[in-house]
């Protein structure tokens, strides 16, 4: 339905503004001092003569959308496994989370394909849909991935230690299945998140980098695009943390920065899109920096995440400190 609205408002947009350009050059050619002869716009439709289409408007349908089936369908997905009933989805057939898995792996690519056809500058159509299927099957490995370990959570599995920590897994027999465990987490956490996330932050950076105007106008972000603001750094921030792909994120960041510097030496700056996903970065830097301030210390969490950036995810947080105090 939003996207609908938003392409018949671009249509008429375009409608009214030819209509006003054929007017005009009517009235031009019935001037005698105007110097064009009847019929000469219709052979020559030089460019110098046409005002310069504006492409810029604000894209709310598809931020909308994106944000919304981001929080329901991604953040909402193990939050459904946790609050339904146990008897309406046994553990041998697929969850509600893996539904919404489901929905997300269709949903999520339509609306980044959508989000590239409204780009003012032109993109590889190759490189977008090399990205698209890429996405599309890391999300569908992580979906198996994650559809496992939600039933391990419920039979015990504790998600803020390591595999072969935890009481379920240690004293399996034979011990080769602790490989296939590791094998499985190697597939959800490792293998699934790279070939999800990196195509979906370079189609991304395809989008921003069309998103560069002169003009004042198509730089300011209107109302609506604020109130979407903090929704769409929140769960950024819970898609780097959760998904563990800090460094991903701030390389994406950093390219975003570049190409900024880059444009602005041409007398170019972001438009309302660019500068509400540059500034929906910013804030979940922030988010990012804060949640592992408040986590620094935590000795648990310390073990589990060795690596030089030390990002915890919020389900292990959840593990930990929450699921044990209930």
């Amino acid at each position: 339905m939003f996207l609908d609205f938003g392409r018949k408002l671009e249509y008429l947009e375009r409608t009214q503004a030819c209509s006003e350009r054929t007017c005009k050059l009517h009235s031009m050619q019935k001037d005698p001092g105007s110097g064009i002869e009847p019929g000469t716009f219709l052979l020559q439709g030089s460019s110098e003569n046409v005002p310069e289409r504006k492409t810029s408007s604000f894209h709310f349908d598809l931020w909308f959308c994106l944000t919304l089936q981001n929080w329901i369908l991604d953040f909402g997905r193990p939050i459904a496994m946790i609050v339904l009933p146990l008897e309406w989805f046994p553990l041998n057939k697929p969850s509600a989370g893996d539904y919404f898995h489901m929905a997300y792996n269709v949903i999520t690519p339509f609306l980044m394909l959508k989000l590239i056809e409204r780009t003012p500058r032109p993109v590889s159509r190759t490189a977008v849909h090399l990205c698209i299927v890429t996405f599309v099957m890391g999300a569908s490995i992580h979906l198996v991935g994650d559809s496992i370990n939600h039933r391990l959570i419920l039979s015990g599995y504790q998600l803020h230690l390591s595999v072969r920590e935890n009481p379920i897994i240690k004293d399996l027999k034979p011990a080769s299945l602790i490989d296939s465990f590791e094998l499985l987490y190697y597939y959800d956490e490792h293998l699934g998140h790279l070939m999800w996330y990196i195509p979906f932050f370079i189609i991304l950076l395809f989008y921003f980098s069309g998103c560069f105007s002169k003009s004042e106008d198509q730089k300011k972000i209107p109302i609506s695009g604020w109130l979407l603001l903090g929704p769409s750094a929140l769960y950024y921030w819970y898609l780097v943390t959760e998904g563990q792909i800090t460094e991903l994120f701030l390389l994406t960041f950093l390219a975003m920065f570049a190409m900024m510097i880059f444009q602005h030496r041409k007398g170019l700056g972001p438009d309302c899109n660019g500068s509400f996903l540059f500034y929906s970065f910013s804030i979940t830097v922030l988010l990012v920096s804060l949640w592992v301030a408040y986590l620094w210390n935590d000795p648990v969490l310390r073990k589990k995440y060795p690596n030089f950036l030390y990002v915890p995810e919020p389900w292990s947080y959840y593990s930990l400190h929450i699921r044990k105090s209930q």
